[in-house]
C-alpha cells in the first residue's frame, strides 16, 4: 500500500480529491502553496491529518471557485474557502489572509504523503504556525493541534526556536 492509498482509506475516499485539487491547479497555472500540517509533513515525521490548508494568489481565487465548483462544494467564511466533496473527508481549506501571500514565492515541490505538491518554505509553515497559534478566536483543539505542529518542527530544527515569540517559546 503506498502513502497515497494510506492517506485515501483513513479519509475514507472514493476519489482523490488533493490529486484533483492540484492537477486543477496546474491545469489552470494558478500558483498555490501548502501551509498546514500536511506541510509538516514535508519535513518531520508525518502525522496524518484530514485537513488540507493551502494559499492560492489572491488574484486567482475566483477562477479557482470558477472550475472548483464542478468538483466541489464550496463555502465561504471570513478569512478562508473551504472546498469538500461526499467523496471525501479531506476539508481543503484555501487560506485568504493576505499574509501568506509571500509564502507562495518561497515554497517549493515536496513529497507529502506520496503527493508531488508545492510546500511553503519550513520557516514561512512556522510562521504561520505560530499566527494560527496566536489567534484567540480559533478554537482551544485546533490551537493545541497548532501547537503540536510548531514542537514537531522544533525538536527535528532547534535553531528555529529562535524565530518564535517569547510566549511562545514559554509554552514549549
Amino acid at each position: 500500500m503506498n502513502q497515497k492509498t494510506f492517506l485515501n482509506g483513513v479519509c475514507n475516499g472514493r476519489k482523490d480529491i488533493i490529486q484533483a485539487l492540484i492537477d486543477l491547479l496546474v491545469q489552470e497555472n494558478i500558483d498555490y502553496c501548502v501551509i498546514g500540517g500536511l506541510a509538516v509533513n514535508a519535513y518531520v515525521e508525518p502525522v496524518v491529518s484530514l485537513d488540507l490548508d493551502i494559499v492560492v494568489m489572491v488574484d486567482r481565487i475566483d477562477r479557482l471557485m470558477e472550475f472548483a465548483k464542478k468538483q466541489f462544494k464550496i463555502e465561504q467564511f471570513p478569512h478562508s474557502v473551504n472546498l469538500g466533496t461526499d467523496e471525501s473527508d479531506i476539508r481543503i481549506q484555501i487560506q485568504t489572509d493576505l499574509r501568506y501571500q509571500d509564502f507562495i514565492s518561497r515554497a517549493t515541490i515536496k513529497n507529502v504523503l506520496g503527493y508531488q505538491m508545492k510546500v511553503a518554505s519550513l520557516e514561512d509553515i512556522l510562521t504561520g504556525k505560530t499566527w494560527a497559534y496566536m489567534d484567540k478566536e480559533r478554537r482551544p483543539s485546533k490551537r493545541q493541534k497548532d501547537l503540536a505542529d510548531i514542537m514537531r518542527i522544533i525538536e527535528s530544527f532547534p535553531q528555529l526556536k529562535e524565530n518564535l515569540p517569547e510566549s511562545v517559546k514559554k509554552v514549549i
